[in-house]
């Protein structure tokens, strides 16, 4: 592919730097080069619009995109469940998110169509199924369903929330089966949830022990195990075993976040989820979920801010479930307003892909990076609202090829 180029553009390169005027030249998918673009290339006048990498959401469920207790009751058919998992990820790659961190629910099948571009949507790093101790958080059968049936909601290839252990051997062949059914990483559930009925925020859930061997299998992979966890207690288990990153987070106080800081574990805040799953009735879910979210963005914002005040490394992750995944932009939005919308965009970029495992290809723009770029209609700093309307994602290019607003880069061709 020859090289063409970005020009007349504002430039935030996801470092926290402030934007700079700067054309962008790109060659076979990469940022080769950074300045003042050559007489005479392929070219497209941006006309002073903000340029930004491409978003990563570190905390997503594509595998969740439909109703959930239609989708765990078979309410729906295979065909159903793939359509609105693919809505989801095409929805994603129109709000400017070119990488998603997938943390429970779809399998390997749908991780490979989307890389063959068979199926338009982002890059898709995932763990497959979530691990869950039995009776845990991440179980969603009816409540006189054996346990030893769960695995048949798993749709082969598409869809597999999670996967239930009663012990540490049951956990080390289930983190085993995951990576063979293409996990990059792995998930734990080691507290309670909120969409759940069988466990309480407060409880923990696995043992420092039990924790630890999907550590040892984590690391026997070159990967890592971060874990779904809201209060201290679990917290402090999980990094006591080695895990890498905490999803969720809500509780944790400054003695966790020292903690956390001194053993190098990341944090990924999940606020959107919260303003969602307010909304029971839609979401199809029990009232009782209410209850449950009660008090939870307060939480979560005092957990932000003391993670920040010690160092943490602290991530972005919309945590949205169900058919109403397209504004996943709304976790920027929200994070804007209790930071600022450039350490919104800086954690939604150059932190998320060094959590993730890929900041040597993506979340920056600088040469030699892979050519993942947002072109904004209008600038979200200005206005953080702006993340959050998938409008405004004018133009989205993924490895160097034009995702999105293809129309709009023939219009402005030089």
């Amino acid at each position: 592919m020859s090289e063409w180029w970005l020009c007349g553009g504002l430039v935030a390169d996801g470092s926290g730097a402030e934007p700079f005027r700067a054309d962008i030249g790109m060659t076979d998918g990469a940022i080769t080069r950074i300045g003042r673009a050559p007489a005479g290339v392929v070219s497209v006048d941006l006309q002073g619009k903000l340029v930004t990498p491409g978003l990563i959401d570190a905390h997503v469920h594509l595998g969740i995109s439909s109703p959930i207790r239609a989708q765990f009751g078979f309410h729906l058919s295979t065909a159903e469940i793939a359509a609105d998992i693919f809505a989801s990820a095409s929805q994603s790659l129109d709000a400017g998110f070119t990488t998603v961190r997938d943390t429970g629910g779809i399998d390997g099948g749908v991780v490979d169509v989307i890389a063959k571009g068979k199926v338009r949507g982002p890059r898709v790093i995932s763990c497959g199924p979530v691990q869950c101790q039995t009776g845990g958080h991440g179980y969603y059968g009816a409540a006189w369903e054996p346990t030893e049936l769960w695995h048949t909601h798993h749709i082969p290839g598409l869809a597999a929330l999670s996967l239930m252990s009663g012990n540490a051997d049951e956990l080390r062949r289930n983190v085993r089966e995951s990576f063979r059914r293409g996990a990059s990483f792995l998930k734990l559930c080691v507290t309670g949830g909120v969409v759940g009925g069988n466990d309480r925020l407060e409880d923990t859930q696995f043992t420092t022990a039990e924790i630890a061997v999907a550590v040892e299998e984590a690391e026997a992979r070159g990967t890592y195990v971060t874990v779904h966890a809201h209060n201290n207690a679990g917290i402090r288990n999980a990094i006591e075993a080695g895990v890498r990153c905490v999803e969720h987070g809500t509780d944790v106080d400054e003695p966790t976040a020292r903690l956390m800081r001194e053993r190098d574990v990341a944090l990924v805040p999940t606020f959107a989820v919260v303003e969602q799953l307010i909304d029971t009735e839609s979401m199809d879910l029990d009232p009782a979920t209410r209850d449950r979210v009660e008090g939870t963005r307060e939480r979560m914002t005092s957990a932000l801010r003391a993670a920040r005040a010690v160092g943490v490394r602290i991530g972005l992750g919309s945590d949205l479930l169900g058919p109403d995944q397209w504004r996943r932009g709304d976790e920027l939005r929200i994070r804007a307003e209790i930071e600022s919308p450039m350490q919104a965009l800086v954690s939604a970029t150059s932190v998320n892909a060094d959590i993730i495992g890929l900041g040597d290809r993506v979340g920056t723009i600088r040469e030699g990076m892979v050519a993942d770029l947002v072109v904004w209609r209008e600038n979200p700093l200005e206005d953080p609202r702006r993340f959050a309307d998938p409008d405004m994602a004018l133009v989205v290019v993924k490895d160097g090829q034009v995702m999105k607003g293809g129309h709009v880069m023939k219009g402005h061709a030089q």
